[in-house]
């Protein structure tokens, strides 16, 4: 293999031709991020949902830097509320925290310096650095020492010009164009800011996190129902992610159209996918009845608690009266005992504050694991593994 050298190239928009599969690509995804949502899932089922897919990008992101922790373990981790917990755990719980941090403030904070750092200290906090661990000694600081890229034929900038072209990258990002641009734009500051990389460690988990907070700002809109994944684009195959991003180091047009082409594609896949879950009718019968039926046999539930959650699934919502039909000869306050102890066991939760009405819940022991296997079988997560 030949010997990594730097070879700098213009940050630019390329512009790709009109009768392209990109441009083609673009406007496919301009018309999902303004097409309203909709669909029949209730909302508060379809955030719980984002809650997990939150869980399975950060899953992914840590995996493709080498992180092993499955998603079995990281589940049990989170239902077992576990403090002390080993580092490629903790790793992942930072992700997690960074894309809460990005979804509560890009609306309203430019994506500068400032962000990309509290983003990098997120990422990092709480990790010894290398090599012991996935930690950086200069924790939201741009690095101050060369680096080499694992195998990539690309040598990162000196350090001393990694300000400089940091500061050009994030005038590009936050540089007025077309909207019709924001898609593009976003494809191609990922590959710089790779290209770059600017800290010491992190880079990859960071522009990740950067990536999410720049479609989050381009206008797809993660607090009325859109479920953003794009690391499961980077995760699902590892060496394809490295070969695109190695063939747009040169930064020749081909190569850098070539890198957004690979970038949307896996997007607008993602997209479509995840958006089969607006579908009440398709979460219910491939997803949500299958995990009653996965708890029970593993009598993580009981038969009755099995009737009821499938009573709330098939009517979205339901009241006591709904489930008399499972109490025969009880009284009333039975079947208030009954739901309550499925509120407290958090598998109900009701539909507004105070409401007598119940809909379902699945971030618990009893449900998240078949809820995960559901999805992982319909082929829904971003890393396949062992999800038993």
């Amino acid at each position: 293999m030949s010997e990594a050298k730097f070879s700098h190239y213009d940050l630019k928009l390329v512009e790709p031709s009109f009768g392209s599969s990109l441009t083609d690509l673009i406007i496919e995804l301009d018309y999902l991020r303004k097409k309203p949502l909709g669909g029949s899932t209730p909302p508060k089922v379809f955030f719980q949902l984002k809650h997990i897919f939150h869980t399975l990008e950060s899953i992914g992101s840590a995996r493709i830097e080498g992180n092993n922790t499955t998603i079995a373990e990281y589940i049990e981790t989170k239902l077992e509320k576990i403090n002390n917990v080993p580092s490629g755990i903790k790793e992942i719980q930072n992700i997690e925290k960074a894309m809460a941090f990005i979804e509560d403030n890009v609306k309203y904070y430019p994506i500068n310096r400032a962000f990309v750092s509290e983003m990098h200290k997120m990422v990092v906090d709480g990790l010894l650095p290398p090599p012991q661990g996935e930690g950086d000694h200069t924790a939201g600081e741009y690095r101050n020492i060369n680096i080499k890229i694992g195998k990539s034929k690309h040598f990162p900038p000196d350090w001393l010009r990694v300000d400089d072209y940091m500061k050009e990258l994030l005038d590009f990002v936050g540089r007025e164009n077309s909207p019709k641009y924001d898609l593009l734009k976003t494809a191609i500051a990922h590959h710089r800011f790779v290209w770059i990389h600017p800290f010491s460690n992190g880079n990859g988990r960071t522009v990740r996190l950067f990536t999410y907070a720049m479609l989050v700002k381009s206008g797809f809109n993660v607090n009325v129902g859109r479920i953003i994944n794009p690391t499961a684009v980077f995760c699902s195959n590892r060496n394809d992610y490295y070969k695109k991003l190695s063939e747009a180091d040169a930064g020749s047009d081909i190569g850098i159209l070539s890198w957004s082409d690979y970038v949307l594609r896996g997007l607008k896949d993602e997209i479509l996918k995840i958006d089969k879950l607006t579908d009440y009718d398709y979460l219910r019968k491939d997803i949500l009845i299958p995990t009653i039926n996965y708890s029970l046999d593993r009598k993580y539930i009981t038969d009755t608690e099995a009737k009821i959650l499938k009573k709330v699934i098939d009517k979205k919502i339901i009241q006591a009266a709904d489930v008399k039909e499972f109490f025969i000869g009880k009284m009333d306050a039975e079947v208030s005992r009954q739901i309550r102890k499925l509120i407290d066991k958090k598998m109900l939760v009701s539909e507004s504050e105070g409401a007598r009405k119940y809909i379902i819940r699945f971030d618990n022991n009893y449900l998240l694991r078949g809820v995960i296997k559901s999805l992982d079988e319909k082929g829904f997560l971003p890393v396949r593994d062992e999800v038993k």
